[in-house]
């Protein structure tokens, strides 16, 4: 019981530094639709900066509509 716990600890700090943000191109792609897309890759672009640093973002939560 020990072991496993002690592994999944290991695993989860190993794991846990790894972030998964967005790479440029995909930032690119979202902003190609927007109307002001050099705005929202400079937005999107800061908040994977401090997605990396550890830092909080906001994440907007867009209510559903039947």
């Amino acid at each position: 019981m020990k072991l496993a716990l002690s592994l999944f600890l290991l695993a989860s700090v190993v794991l846990g530094e790894k972030s998964l943000a967005l790479t440029d191109y995909k930032i690119k792609k979202i902003c190609k639709k927007e109307k002001r897309e050099l705005t929202c890759i400079k937005n999107l672009e800061e908040k994977r900066s401090n997605l990396q640093k550890g830092n909080f973002i906001e994440i907007p939560v867009i209510p559903y509509k039947r």
